[in-house]
């Protein structure tokens, strides 16, 4: 006890605790324990102080999980959902091609290869090459292989340039597993500059035991760096609305081989209005012409005339193409070769001038005026703005042919002779062109006379262009005074002095003449008639002249020069004379003029006796001014027995005798 009382407490309280322990493990102590009574649990306050909470300080931003936590971890989770099911598809879909796809097929198209090399560019109408290489890569044998193009429209043989060449047929065999074949092919293709063309290779062949086509393909696409057929336009960029428009059309050739059976057609605007075309379409009212071949460096020309309406600043786009038919009784373009856009800008001039000679308004082609003849030429104008126009001027300049000043005459304008002009303003006008008001409409006039045949007959195609400008001021809306310009051009064609004549010879007979002088009754008397043609200044084309028999007049059937082409039709007893082209200057200044005889037969009746009879009557000459195209028809007077200019003959051998 002594030794437990010099115990410390904690070496007392591990004491009381082993005994605790040995008394509850000990067989003989454990059963003699017994249960202590419990005590009764006291009520009333706890003698423990409340003082004992207290608020927890907050903890660092740093140190708590960020609020978007939980966002990434949504994403995470979504992510490695989707790859899961990635994996899962990529998987059916191998198993699936190998097991039962065209992976299991011992030959897939998939697994040939078709490779096209060649130029990416290539020159429309020459002959170009195309390098094709054809490799299996499948496990079994491609039979009765064969490779097949399918060019684009307008393909030609290389050999011979004409033969359309649409698809080709190449046959490759049978193409062994890693087997390759390659080849050149050739063709002359055909089509715009800058389009693009595309041929399709195909690769048809059978498998072993199979009866079936299969095919594989390939595409190769190029570029058509010229063309075979260009166009080329001149003429108006813009025109006032209503005004002639004159459109020349160049269809060249850039190939150095023939093009052939090539077709030209135009697509109009609307507003446009065609009036003439040369050469004319294929059929009346079409816009189709048909240039035939055009050899290499050649070109044909489509000249079209006429009139284009529309509002002020209104954009008008021509197109013309050019190309080849299939077949030559085809109305339509099967290949093009060249295509080409015109614009032209429709604009109002703001004083709206017209010229008029004689009172007439001119054609497309200008008006065509008589040498010798008093031309007045009318400057007709209006007000086209909705603002009245201030000191207007009009000036007309006189530019070709010389003429004579004395002869040009105005009572509202001045004629300056220095620079050959007619000018019109306030002062001549007694103030007319002062104001004039939107809308208002008026007229100035001068008038010339034409030079004669003497003062033109050197000239070639001489004509005399009338330049009409106009000047003006007007008030814009911002209240700032504007220049305003117009103009309009006239021109005076000359038509040339075409004169013909007919001469009656008996003496001077270059057949030789039989029968009486003066003519008798129930007696052949045979005469020659002479037509003589002389021209001036202008070509004149598709001549011809035509005159008539009486009933009393026989054809004797020879006429001179042979070289000339004379018929005589029995049926209404004319004669015509097929002179073709007339060139200036025949017949004029000491020239020989055109000529051709024939010789006829005159038997008169008693009942013309004391008569002169007519020997030839209307007498007509036709023909085509190649300067102005103006038709022109010349007449001159009946040939009767009185045969004055005849060497020997006299005016008492005219009339009839008993």
């Amino acid at each position: 006890m002594e030794g437990k009382e010099g115990m410390s407490p904690s070496e007392h309280e591990k004491d009381r605790i082993e005994r605790l322990r040995r008394a509850m493990y000990s067989r003989s102590i454990s059963p003699n324990i017994k249960d202590k009574p419990r005590r009764t649990l006291l009520q009333g306050e706890s003698p423990v102080g409340s003082d004992w909470q207290r608020q927890e300080p907050l903890l660092p931003s740093t140190v708590t999980a960020p609020m978007g936590l939980g966002v990434v971890r949504i994403l995470l989770r979504w992510l490695m959902g989707a790859a899961i099911a990635f994996f899962i598809g990529a998987a059916g879909f191998f198993a699936y091609y190998f097991l039962l796809g065209g992976g299991s097929a011992p030959v897939s198209p998939g697994n040939i290869d078709i490779s096209v090399s060649g130029p990416l560019q290539i020159a429309s109408g020459e002959p170009a090459e195309l390098q094709i290489a054809v490799v299996n890569r499948n496990r079994a044998t491609l039979q009765l292989a064969d490779l097949v193009l399918k060019y684009p429209k307008g393909t030609r043989s290389p050999t011979d340039f004409l033969t359309d060449l649409p698809t080709q047929r190449i046959p490759l065999g049978a193409i062994e597993p890693g087997g390759r074949r390659q080849g050149t092919v050739s063709a002359v293709f055909s089509g715009v500059e800058g389009e693009h063309g595309s041929i399709i290779v195909e690769l048809e062949y059978r498998l072993e035991n199979s009866s079936a086509i299969f095919v594989a393909s390939s595409d190769y696409e190029f570029l058509f760096a010229s063309s075979p057929l260009s166009i080329s336009i001149e003429g108006n960029q813009e025109t006032v609305s209503g005004q002639p428009v004159e459109l020349r059309i160049t269809v060249a050739s850039n190939s150095d081989t023939p093009v052939k059976d090539v077709l030209f057609t135009a697509s109009y605007p609307f507003g446009f209005n065609m009036s003439s075309a040369e050469p004319s379409p294929k059929t009346a009212g079409s816009n189709l012409w048909a240039l035939g071949d055009i050899g290499p460096g050649g070109k044909k020309t489509v000249i079209i005339q006429g009139t284009l309406a529309g509002e002020s600043g209104d954009e008008r786009v021509f197109r013309f193409t050019a190309g080849t038919r299939k077949d030559p009784s085809d109305t339509s373009i099967a290949t093009t070769l060249a295509d080409y856009a015109h614009q032209i800008v429709v604009s109002r001039p703001f004083l709206g001038l017209s010229v008029l000679v004689n009172r007439e308004a001119a054609g497309t082609g200008g008006t065509v005026v008589a040498p010798g003849d008093s031309v007045t030429v009318t400057v007709a104008y209006q007000n086209n703005l909705k603002t009245a126009i201030t000191d207007a001027v009009i000036v007309a300049r006189l530019e070709g042919a010389e003429l004579d000043g004395a002869s040009v005459r105005s009572t509202d304008g001045f004629y300056r002779s220095a620079d050959k002009a007619v000018l019109w303003d306030k002062s001549t006008t007694n103030g007319a062109l002062a104001n004039i008001a939107p809308g208002a409409r008026g007229s100035v006039t001068f008038s010339f006379q034409v030079p004669n045949d003497a003062a033109i007959q050197a000239l070639r195609d001489p004509h005399v262009d009338i330049a009409v400008h106009a000047a003006g001021k007007r008030v814009s809306e911002t209240g700032v005074p504007e220049s305003l310009q117009a103009s309009a051009v006239q021109t005076l064609k000359f038509a040339s002095d075409l004169a013909l004549a007919a001469q009656g010879l008996y003496y001077s007979n270059p057949f030789g003449s039989v029968g009486p002088i003066p003519p008798k009754a129930n007696s052949e008397t045979t005469y020659a008639v002479v037509f003589n043609i002389t021209n001036t200044t202008n070509r004149i084309e598709n001549a011809k002249v035509r005159a008539t028999l009486p009933s009393y007049v026989r054809w004797v059937g020879i006429y001179s020069p042979s070289s000339e082409k004379l018929v005589f039709n029995p049926n209404d007893s004319t004669v015509t004379w097929e002179v073709g082209t007339i060139e200036p200057g025949v017949g004029i200044g000491g020239a020989v003029p055109k000529q051709a005889a024939i010789a006829i037969g005159f038997t008169p009746s008693t009942s013309q006796v004391g008569q002169q009879p007519p020997l030839v009557r209307s007498i007509i000459l036709t023909g085509v001014d190649a300067s102005t195209k103006a038709s022109i028809t010349k007449t001159t007077t009946d040939v009767s027995t009185n045969i004055i200019g005849d060497p020997g003959f006299s005016a008492a051998n005219a009339t009839v005798v008993r």
